[in-house]
């Protein structure tokens, strides 16, 4: 028995996420099917994570086992040649049987895109928001979320796990001329939470609330106390590490 572990890019504009649902198209069915195709076998392609309906990858990690050895340069361009344009697998590498993507992350990165200009090139990847920024504010802010937290107000409510708690490692914000960056890591991330997260911080900034703010959100256990989403296609799963 072989292992493979994938990593994958993809534009999720036009997928329902990651994971595989009925009567709708996703990312690891749009994958799974390419592998069947090629090895002639039954194959469960396990993903290090969900994204949501709209949400991007830069380095999705997943890992399939098959009965075949395979040429990983040749493999990588034969399933590229059958997935659509908006999917591609970056790299392919042969890893311990007993290696799986999901539960044997340690760390996962996502970053977020808002755009302080109206551009029609950054449309399906990047929230449009054209306002002023207090970066410093937003920083600090950030910084009052890093550790260990139960994350239930800032998760959806039917979020399908039990266990709320994620540790927050780093998150930071960037700005340029044109073009405001949230990246964030964490151990975990909840349904929704990224998103949510950074729909309150801009609310804070915006309307010059401190830390108080986030930790009554924090202490609530309510999603309806923390702030708006903000839209799924600027994020974008940047990095898995294990």
């Amino acid at each position: 028995m072989k292992n493979y572990k994938l990593t994958i890019q993809y534009d999720g504009t036009n997928y329902s996420g990651w994971q595989i649902q009925k009567n709708a198209d996703s990312v690891q069915q749009r994958i799974t099917d390419s592998l069947r195709v090629l090895l002639r076998e039954e194959i469960t392609l396990t993903g290090s994570g969900r994204t949501d309906t709209g949400v991007h990858a830069i380095g999705q990690v997943a890992n399939f086992r098959t009965n075949t050895t395979v040429d990983q340069y040749k493999f990588k361009y034969q399933i590229n040649s059958i997935l659509p344009l908006d999917i591609a697998v970056h790299n392919i590498e042969e890893v311990n049987v007993d290696f799986n993507a999901r539960f044997d992350a340690k760390k996962r990165t996502y970053l977020y895109l808002i755009s302080k200009m109206k551009s029609p090139f950054l449309l399906n990847y990047s929230y449009f928001l054209s306002r002023h920024f207090n970066v410093s504010v937003l920083n600090e802010l950030s910084s009052k979320l890093i550790g260990k937290y139960d994350f239930s107000a800032f998760c959806k409510k039917k979020s399908e796990v039990e266990n709320k708690v994620c540790e927050i490692y780093s998150a930071h914000w960037k700005e340029t001329k044109d073009l405001l960056f949230f990246e964030i890591q964490a151990d975990r991330f909840l349904h929704g939470m990224v998103r949510t997260i950074i729909g309150t911080f801009l609310n804070a900034e915006l309307r010059s609330l401190d830390e108080t703010y986030l930790f009554n959100i924090l202490n609530s256990y309510d999603r309806e106390k923390a702030g708006e989403a903000v839209p799924a296609k600027g994020l974008f799963l940047y990095k898995v590490r294990y």
